[in-house]
């Protein structure tokens, strides 16, 4: 947890309270939070009520341990511009924090907007009042800070795989306490694309709730990327869609949701994709054609890692044989799509295969759900037959005639 200085950090825990458990989830195999008896003096313990906005797959969270994923939290202060009424007290009581939440593996990641809730004082003169904790904020008689959800901002997906010339749909939304109660409300989404450190506005939406109108600005970079706008204010939906995913596209994209006085982010990173076509120089290979130079080509994939191997097995496929040693690869081709080819050679030299001996070519790419493997089997050099045999020398018998006759 930091405050001011982003280097200025100690720990705390954040409890979320309310949490909505699915049917075939029993509550009594959940374990629920009980504060310590004596609080921590050191510590910074805030509670959260999460039913109203709430928080979309939270219930991840209850088995996280059980399914050994990590569960990264940082909470920070938070600023909103609140316009000063006529409760300028209350405004002056209600602090405010951001808590960005993730769960290793993707399925949830949400950014949220606390607002802390005025502590009720024991009427009871002798009793135990609330103290202020390191935040110089009042605590309730546990030792916690009371917060409620107001505003978030959620992806289902940290990381999008997406196959070069597809569409792709960069999934972020935002809930917020009494959502679409305010007569009026500005709202406005922001797609930025973050990629070998420049940023560059994608999308720029503004709206308001009131008139349900919006005006979208120019396109700053890249044509065929989109925001609905009905699902933006009837569902809180502010995904994005690129059409037509090409390799200039993969990096970072940021969706910056901003509705009233409340702002907050999430961050989608999108890695493109396509798996190589992969074939051999010769479809037939005779064992008296040698020696000769087979080629494998691996064609148009990405990204660049892509492995190539060769293997050899016998006849009665008693044995099988890598050949990296007899091999030779060309550099990557980077073709006008940003995709890339490579090939391999393998040297086959007089009598290294005897007929019925199967080499392989196999690729492996992480774009393959498996490797690729192609194949052809060495053949014995086709004999020629006895009347063929004959034919062809009386041929050469007539033909030799002939020229004598004609210098005669």
């Amino acid at each position: 947890m930091g405050k001011g200085d982003p280097f200025n950090r100690r720990p705390a825990t954040l409890v979320l309270r309310d949490v909505a458990i699915t049917p075939d989830q029993v509550p009594d195999t959940i374990t629920p939070f009980i504060a310590p008896s004596v609080p921590d003096p050191d510590a910074i313990l805030i509670e959260a009520t999460v039913s109203s906005p709430a928080i979309p797959d939270v219930d991840l969270l209850l088995h996280a341990d059980c399914n050994e994923q990590e569960v990264t939290c940082e909470i920070s202060h938070y600023y909103p511009h609140i316009p000063s009424d006529d409760d300028d007290d209350r405004v002056a009581r209600t602090h405010f924090f951001i808590a960005t939440v993730d769960l290793e593996g993707g399925g949830l990641s949400t950014t949220l907007v606390l607002q802390t809730l005025e502590v009720q004082r024991d009427p009871d003169p002798g009793g135990q009042a609330p103290v202020e904790g390191r935040l110089g904020m009042p605590l309730s008689q546990s030792g916690s800070l009371l917060t409620e959800v107001v505003f978030l901002v959620f992806s289902n997906e940290k990381t999008l795989l997406a196959p070069l010339g597809s569409d792709a749909l960069l999934h972020c939304g935002f809930r917020q306490r009494e959502m679409g109660q305010e007569v009026g409300q500005e709202m406005g989404v922001e797609w930025w694309f973050q990629h070998q450190g420049r940023g560059v506005k994608v999308v720029d939406l503004k709206m308001s709730t009131h008139s349900q109108e919006h005006s979208e600005a120019v396109n700053f970079k890249r044509e065929g990327s989109s925001v609905d706008a009905a699902l933006l204010v009837a569902d809180g939906d502010a995904s994005m869609t690129l059409q037509k995913v090409k390799v200039s596209d993969e990096g970072t994209y940021i969706c910056t949701v901003h509705v009233g006085t409340f702002q907050a982010q999430q961050a989608v990173k999108l890695h493109a994709y396509k798996p190589p076509r992969v074939s051999l120089s010769e479809d037939k290979l005779v064992s008296q054609e040698f020696p000769h130079k087979l080629s494998c080509h691996c064609q148009n994939y990405y990204p660049m890692d892509a492995k190539m191997e060769w293997f050899s097995v016998s006849p009665d496929d008693a044995e099988t044989t890598d050949l990296s040693g007899q091999i030779s690869l060309s550099g990557h081709r980077q073709h006008s799509d940003g995709t890339l080819s490579m090939s391999s050679y393998l040297y086959l030299e007089q009598g290294s295969f005897p007929p019925g001996t199967t080499l392989t070519c196999r690729v492996t790419h992480q774009a393959l759900a498996a490797p690729i493997n192609t194949s052809l089997v060495v053949q014995e050099p086709t004999p020629v037959p006895t009347d063929s045999y004959w034919m062809v020398l009386g041929f050469l018998l007539i033909t030799v005639m002939f020229f004598y006759q004609l210098m005669k």
